[in-house]
């Protein structure tokens, strides 16, 4: 977390020394993040979830840019519900269970201009997680029950995008992406985070 703060403020410190140039803007953007696990014999569902950040695009020439970004994502999942029993010692137990799962993500993309409005982003993105929990809720005795739970998620996580951009002017753009995580989310295990973006942001 330390070290995603020190990048945000280089990132800002930058920019201060950079405004007066035209080929440099910073902005906004918020989204939606449709997340989900993928990999060996891994069958997940997908949730709708959402992002918001700060970027910042340096224009190299007409054709191409660099953008980096620090952007807050809540990679969830959707509820499952599930019986829970044990030996047939005691009756069956109808729960629902909620995952939550946030990264602070850094990408740095590497933008190419087809027109003057339309480019296609590549690039790395690096996840810091900062937050992980599964709370499982039911009925016992006429009670409403609650327990939550840490998921073990790795801390640092890896990944690809690849995705376009499309200027309505010189302010306003709209990006749709999609980043296929590289490094599976816990020690023993295949699965990794897949997630589609679309977002909207706004330059100063």
């Amino acid at each position: 977390m330390k070290k995603t703060m020190i990048a945000l403020v280089c990132m800002l410190m930058a920019a201060g020394t950079a405004m007066a140039q035209k080929n440099f803007t910073i902005g906004p953007k918020v989204g939606v993040d449709y997340t989900h696990w993928w990999g060996k014999n891994i069958n997940d569902e997908s949730a709708l979830s959402y992002q918001a950040g700060v970027f910042m695009e340096y224009r190299l020439n007409n054709k191409f840019a660099i953008a980096p970004e620090v952007v807050f994502a809540a990679h969830n999942r959707p509820k499952m519900e599930w019986q829970d029993w044990w030996m047939n010692e005691y009756p069956a137990r109808d729960i629902i269970t909620t995952y939550h799962t946030n990264y602070i993500n850094i990408p740095v993309m590497f933008k190419y201009y087809v027109t003057s409005k339309l480019s296609i982003d590549l690039g790395p993105q690096f996840g810091f997680k900062v937050y992980d929990k599964y709370t499982d809720k039911w009925e016992e005795d006429g009670k409403k029950m609650k327990a939550t739970h840490n998921m073990y998620h790795r801390n640092f996580d890896f990944g690809l995008g690849l995705g376009a951009t499309y200027n309505f002017n010189e302010k306003v753009f709209v990006q749709l992406r999609y980043t296929l995580g590289l490094i599976p989310l816990y020690k023993d295990g295949n699965a990794r985070n897949g997630n589609a973006q679309l977002s909207i942001g706004y330059r100063f």
